[in-house]
């Protein structure tokens, strides 16, 4: 998986597809603070719509949550701006700065008991590494690899970072500390959230020097394994994940995550993942469910944090298509 240069941060052409999109995600946790955030905004000029998802996750087991979206017949260049909430580049392939002053649903992730609130956020992401991914250009391979790209974007990167700022929910702000990391995402393409028959997203951060990201996405021409690990300033394509998973009570919610991440080299990074909160969480009927979970990570002795995120998609008795390993 190569390094890309920054002019991947602009606005790539568009084709004919209907389902063509532009998409930007962002995630990051601070372990000390207990507060966090994943966003994602997507621009879909062929439908004619820009869409928004915000989430943060808050203390005590809460998360809030927005969504909104606007109409948006062509491509625009940063700042990105629906429903309140911001995306504007700063440095291509270097710094983001996200804002956020949005009405949401705070929701208590135990008991499922729901609120509104005032979701505010000023954040600023800076990478800890190059952007890596693919451009989308040439041939589009076969088996896999096709159907991937068109279900989920020809075109893809990702990229390690730290946050500073702040997130107030409920009326409390709390200002992020220097163990605030996380990963960013863009992809450009064909995007049909029914397409893949399964994905396992991991998105791991273990410290400023060591971050993976990578997926497992399954697709009716075999699983497609693909991803990278950066380590103390090398970045390495991963070729394999290999993937245990211990589910909650019912039986669909990630709980616990035994991953090997084989890099190209050969090379076995064995991660434990211990997930601390869902969202949404388990199987709704006849649906396409991702559900994004907030994990402690562990590697050779050392703990950071990141996703786990399990997308499933599930018959008419809600029993998901792909049965979870």
């Amino acid at each position: 998986m190569p390094i890309l240069d920054a002019r991947h941060d602009r606005m790539h052409p568009v084709e004919g597809e209907s389902a063509w999109s532009e998409s930007y995600y962002f995630n990051g946790y601070d372990p000390h603070e207990d507060v966090g955030l994943y966003t994602r905004i997507g621009i879909r000029p062929n439908e004619g719509t820009m869409d928004v998802m915000l989430a943060s996750w808050q203390p005590g087991n809460r998360l809030a949550f927005a969504r909104a979206v606007r109409e948006q017949d062509e491509m625009c260049e940063s700042p990105l701006e629906v429903g309140g909430v911001r995306y504007a580049c700063l440095e291509e392939g270097r710094r983001w700065r996200l804002t956020a002053d949005c009405d949401a649903r705070l929701y208590s992730l135990g008991t499922r008991e729901q609120a509104d609130t005032r979701l505010v956020l000023d954040l600023e992401f800076e990478a800890l590494m190059p952007m890596v991914g693919v451009d989308g250009q040439g041939a589009q391979g076969s088996g896999a690899s096709a159907a991937t790209g068109q279900a989920t974007g020809k075109g893809h990167l990702e990229q390690a970072g730290r946050w500073s700022g702040w997130i107030e929910a409920d009326g409390k702000r709390l200002t992020l500390g220097e163990q605030a990391r996380g990963n960013r995402d863009k992809s450009w393409g064909p995007r049909r959230w029914g397409g893949p028959k399964m994905w396992r997203w991991f998105s791991i951060n273990i410290s400023d020097d060591i971050h993976f990201g990578g997926i497992r996405i399954g697709t009716d021409a075999g699983d497609l394994h693909r991803g990278w690990v950066w380590r103390d300033g090398e970045l390495t394509s991963l070729v394999e994940w290999r993937i245990r998973t211990e589910t909650r009570a019912d039986g669909i919610t990630q709980k616990t995550c035994f991953v090997t991440a084989v890099d190209k080299r050969g090379r076995e990074h064995v991660l434990r993942g211990d997930v601390l909160r869902v969202f949404p969480g388990g199987a709704r009927a006849g649906r396409t469910v991702v559900n994004e979970g907030l994990t402690r990570w562990t590697l050779d002795g050392m703990t950071g944090h990141g996703i786990a995120e399990y997308l499933h998609q599930f018959d008419d008795e809600g029993r998901p298509l792909v049965p979870i390993e």
